[in-house]
């Protein structure tokens, strides 16, 4: 068994696609559009679905923002230059809540960061 994906419901899918592929270096993997229920999926990742976790998005037409509650937690990304990739998603608008700096009680370095619909994001230095 593995991990295969997680989805994420987002407002504007073209924006989110561009978050994650120009701001967090993924690749749009495949897309599509279901007519008859009126939704398009998006999976974007590192690497190939076969052999990496992704990301779904999705976009159901006319719904542009979601309640995300409180029980949605963040996903975690793994990122060689913490300040530099901090510094570039500041410069393109991104809202980057925790700066870069050492987890309370640790060593290891952690930022946040939310994506265009809000859902948290951290980013761990490897």
């Amino acid at each position: 068994m593995r991990l295969l994906h997680t989805m994420l419901r987002v407002g504007n899918l073209e924006r989110s696609i561009t978050f994650y592929t120009e701001l967090l270096g993924m690749k749009l993997l495949r897309q599509s559009d279901n007519t008859q229920y009126k939704y398009t999926l998006a999976f974007i990742g590192y690497g190939e679905e076969d052999a990496n976790t992704v990301l779904e998005l999705t976009y159901n037409w006319g719904t542009e923002s979601y309640d995300l509650g409180n029980a949605y937690g963040h996903i975690a990304i793994g990122v060689d230059d913490i300040y530099g990739i901090c510094a570039k998603l500041e410069a393109k608008g991104a809202e980057v809540y925790r700066k870069p700096g050492p987890v309370l009680g640790g060593d290891t370095v952690i930022a946040f960061v939310r994506d265009p619909d809000g859902y948290a994001i951290e980013l761990i230095a490897d």
